[in-house]
């Protein structure tokens, strides 16, 4: 399993997305003109190839979310703290547990396992839904792709709420028509915090931030 594993990052490592080239088909299945939030605004052709599509698309998903987590905090943490989100940590009444090596060797070692998984799994799909891959696990169900999409496991451990699915008898049915309508608006939601965070950091180059520019 290891080494079939590994064969496919080289195979992946090889690809026309990675080496310049303009075939696609090394990669996973190529992604149609379907994919939630795309409306054919391509001015600079970046999504003419299948294969960079669909890592573009798996970037704007990741950074989207990241970007959504950043506004709430931002928000959240100056509302209940009062300092500005990019004074916080330089703060002397910041709240730190632990000393910044030890956030920043957890966070590089966790992230890092993440990361790697995430990218074998890009070019070689489902190979990580193993118990090899998550040895704390006593099964590797909850960690299987149900929809079969990069990006949206589902499934109850990924969808506890049943938003794009249901649980019939203990198993979890993913739902199609849900699932594109959430992905739509992730996307959406996920763009719109991208430019939010682009904004505030034009303000925090001003020293201001968001809740001073909306007067609170």
């Amino acid at each position: 399993m290891a080494a079939a594993t590994s064969a496919a990052v080289l195979n992946g490592l090889g690809s026309p997305f990675l080496s310049g080239g303009k075939r696609s088909h090394t990669l996973a299945a190529p992604v149609g003109a379907s994919i939630g939030g795309d409306f054919g605004f391509d001015p600079l052709g970046l999504g003419k190839d299948p294969a960079f599509l669909k890592w573009y698309r798996e970037a704007e998903l990741i950074h989207g979310r990241w970007a959504m987590a950043a506004v709430l905090g931002i928000f959240v943490g100056q509302a209940w703290s009062g300092i500005p989100w990019f004074e916080a940590g330089a703060d002397p009444g910041a709240i730190a547990p632990f000393s910044f090596g030890t956030l920043l060797g957890t966070q590089l070692l966790l992230m890092g396992w993440v990361e790697s998984k995430r990218w074998v799994d890009f070019f070689n799909p489902e190979s990580q839904s193993v118990e090899w891959a998550t040895p704390w696990s006593k099964t590797a169900e909850n960690f299987t792709n149900y929809t079969g999409e990069q990006g949206y496991p589902g499934g109850k451990f990924f969808d506890p709420l049943s938003f794009a699915g249901s649980i019939e008898n203990g198993v979890y049915i993913p739902d199609t028509d849900k699932l594109d309508r959430l992905k739509l608006a992730e996307i959406k939601h996920a763009r719109l915090a991208m430019v939010a965070m682009l904004i505030f950091y034009f303000e925090a180059g001003q020293g201001k931030t968001p809740l001073g520019a909306l007067g609170l």
